[in-house]
């Protein structure tokens, strides 16, 4: 069997080749093959045996809605072949058949059994004695190559149903910027997809959150928690721990794009809105992690009134740590900043006014080298003076670590354009330097990186990716 000619728009990749074992035999597939469009190009278009007659099952509905192309994958039982993607090196075999697939022992039951086996034989029959069912259940599972499945299956939870791979907006990214977008696109009752790392984003490690408009206190996992039951409240497809590895533009205007996963899964949409966000960048020391929300912070507008009337550091002297520093002055009791540089980075006029804070002292050239604590909050901070190397320590109850933001986007260096600090440009509008992908949030260029700042772009991005919809035509492989 041979397949057909190249197709505008399929869903194949013929430029990168899998391959995989079904019953041990070696078969050639494309990315974006499904293990029943792989096999049955192979020519064989038998996948398993049904449980009572063992007869012949393979490709019946092609789209994950019956139960003729059960197989079996790396162990795992009744995976849908017609929906299931090609993984490479996969080993994939046949259920319900004894020795072989084509020679099936079992078959005599198709032949002779029907005196024997009725209809609905097995239901009739296995129900009495009931205290015996957990007997029979354990046969008739083994019997139809089922075995045990696990309760919680959340690292199959991308392996959706084509339907559901291809829609009208994907956004990339959960956070506040990706669930907003999600939320206003379903509202306009277009096909939404969110493929996420995290759902929630680095609002899940934030201590409290006290300046959402409306929310007057919360913490960060209750607030994504909320979020996420906002987003299920509509049609949204969310496809969690999932890591975007790839953006491919559409080819044409009104064209699919493709964002392709970590894990080989590809996922096509008229339009994309990028929304990964960004991650604190660490000092890198001992302490670090362990007093993480325990008093090592990093955002001084969320988490500086948690420290009212204590004593704080700020570790980085460029304008992000002087600006953090002039803020708490007027909240915290002292603040002492940490500079690695023999003078601070920060703009002048912002080096002014530090210098002008009484309850402010400025420690340049000096190595953060520990954060200190009694094993619940931190208590201290040491650093060393790099030009004596003398060590230091400041007694304290908070640190904020100001060195910068990183944007997650290095997935997308060379695909849309990105300022030198690596965040997405993006006009008034959210529009990226690509057609149908727009971005918001605080993978962007836009300042000031608050939840209700990414929560309003993401909003706005996806209002500009309905505007694009209805105002680009529909191409062949939409």
């Amino acid at each position: 069997m041979t397949r057909l000619p190249d197709q505008p728009g399929e869903r194949i990749d013929r430029s990168r080749e899998l391959a995989f074992t079904f019953d041990g035999r070696k078969i050639h597939a494309y990315v974006g093959d499904t293990i029943a469009s792989a096999v049955i190009a192979s020519g064989q278009r038998t996948f398993s045996r049904s449980f009572k007659y063992h007869r012949p099952r393979g490709e019946f509905c092609g789209c994950g809605q019956c139960a003729n192309s059960l197989v079996d994958v790396d162990g795992r039982p009744s995976v849908r072949a017609c929906s299931e993607p090609v993984v490479d090196g996969m080993r994939v075999s046949h259920q319900n058949a004894w020795p072989s697939l084509k020679f099936d022992l079992m078959r005599v039951t198709d032949k002779f059994g029907g005196p024997f086996t009725p209809v609905g034989f097995y239901y009739k029959t296995f129900i009495r004695p009931r205290r015996l069912w957990p007997l029979y259940e354990k046969v008739l599972r083994r019997a139809a190559g089922l075995g045990r499945l696990p309760e919680r299956q959340d690292e199959r939870e991308w392996r959706t149903e084509y339907r559901r791979r291809h829609c009208d907006v994907l956004v990339v990214g959960g956070g506040p910027a990706g669930a907003a977008a999600a939320i206003y696109a379903a509202r306009k009752g277009i096909r939404t997809a969110i493929v996420a790392e995290r759902f929630g984003g680095q609002v899940l490690d934030t201590m409290a959150i006290e300046n959402f408009v409306s929310v007057s206190q919360t913490e960060g996992p209750k607030f994504v928690a909320a979020l996420e039951q906002h987003v299920r409240g509509y049609d949204v497809e969310i496809l969690n721990a999932q890591r975007a590895a790839e953006l491919v533009p559409a080819v044409e205007p009104g064209g699919l794009a493709e964002v392709r996963l970590a894990n080989g899964a590809r996922l096509k949409a008229r339009s994309v809105i990028l929304s990964t966000g960004a991650r604190w960048r660490n000092v890198g020391v001992p302490g670090e992690q362990q007093y993480r929300n325990r008093g090592v912070a990093y955002c001084p507008h969320c988490d500086g009134p948690l420290f009212k009337g204590k004593r704080v550091a700020v570790i980085g002297g460029g304008n992000s740590g002087v600006e953090a520093a002039i803020d708490l002055a007027g909240i915290v009791s002292h603040v002492t900043l940490v500079e690695y540089d023999p003078q601070l980075r920060a703009d002048a006029v912002l080096t002014r006014k530090l210098h002008s804070l009484a309850n402010v002292t400025v420690i340049t050239n000096a190595q953060t080298t520990e954060v200190v604590g009694d094993g619940q909050r931190v208590t201290a901070l040491h650093y060393k003076e790099r030009q004596s190397g003398a060590l230091r320590t400041v007694d304290l109850a908070g640190v904020f670590v100001q060195i910068g933001l990183v944007p997650n986007t290095d997935w997308l260096k060379g695909v849309v354009k990105l300022s030198p600090r690596g965040e997405v440009e993006v006009d008034a509008r959210g529009q990226t330097s690509v057609p149908g992908v727009f971005a918001a949030g605080d993978c962007t260029v836009v300042p000031y990186k608050q939840i209700v700042i990414a929560v309003g772009e993401g909003a706005k991005a996806s209002l500009s990716a309905f505007d694009h919809l209805i105002r680009s035509p529909l191409s062949a492989a939409a």
